[in-house]
Parts: structure tokens; sequence; C-alpha cells
């Protein structure tokens, strides 16, 4: 289950942050986009109904929403985009061809994550996991 706009205008207002009507443009946008839109292409559609919106305060907020777990960060190479964070632990498959993403939930480090925790003395917190190749609609070109 993905968060509405409102449960995330909620969760902004109770980590004392101001709902503007710039920040609201851009969670609306994250919300309805069910995609995983880069940040200029984010822009753009926030600027429809916010033209004098400035990219700064896109970035921005998005940085803000992602800190608070809100939305997620997929890396393409050296890109990014963001789409709203599924409840609970998550990883993604990126296609390197068409960039369509998929997000899967089976993830099983845990054994994997207390060697190298004893290993290396770290104190392991999290992980993020994303898988890289080819959709199925873009493996016939490979």
């Amino acid at each position: 289950m993905r968060p509405s706009a409102k449960k995330i205008a909620s969760v902004l207002r109770q980590k004392g942050h101001k709902l503007t009507a710039q920040r609201r443009a851009v969670i609306n946008v994250v919300v309805n986009s069910g995609e995983h839109l880069a940040p200029a292409a984010l822009y753009e559609r926030v600027r429809r109904a916010h033209p004098a919106i400035g990219l700064v305060t896109v970035y921005r907020t998005l940085e803000m929403l992602h800190e608070l777990g809100l939305i997620c960060r997929v890396h393409r190479g050296e890109k990014h985009g963001y789409t709203l964070a599924p409840s609970g632990h998550h990883h993604h498959l990126v296609c390197t061809e068409c960039g369509i993403v998929a997000d899967f939930t089976d993830c099983d480090l845990e054994v994997l994550q207390q060697r190298l925790s004893q290993q290396t003395g770290f104190k392991i917190e999290g992980h993020l996991l994303q898988f890289l190749g080819y959709c199925r609609d873009c493996q016939g070109g490979t």
C-alpha cells in the first residue's frame, strides 16, 4: 500500500514541516503519476499547475520526502527517479533499456547481513538492493 497525498501531508505536519502550495503540487504529481519520475520530468509536470515553481524547490521537496521515507529513489545509471514508497521493505528491478522499474519484496539477506557485520564490525542498519537487466519487452533487442 502506498501513501496518499493526505497521508503524506499529515506526516509532514507531524514532523514540523509546512505544507506549502509548491510542496502540495510536488506531492500530487508523485502520488498521481504511478511512475518512477526523474526530477526534471517531475518538475515539468509540477510547473503545469505552478508555473512559478523553481527547480530547487522541487529538488528540496523530493529530498525531504525521501528522508522521511515517503518516497523512494531509484538509480538508473547516472540518473535517478522518485516514486511513492510502498509500505514495508522493498527493492527494485530496473530495465537498463527502457527504464521501467518493478518493485519486489522478497529479500532474504539476513544471513549475509549478519556475516558482514561480524566480519567488518559494522552495525548495519539497513540496505538497498537493485537489480539491473532487461524487462520482458526489451529482451528481444538483446
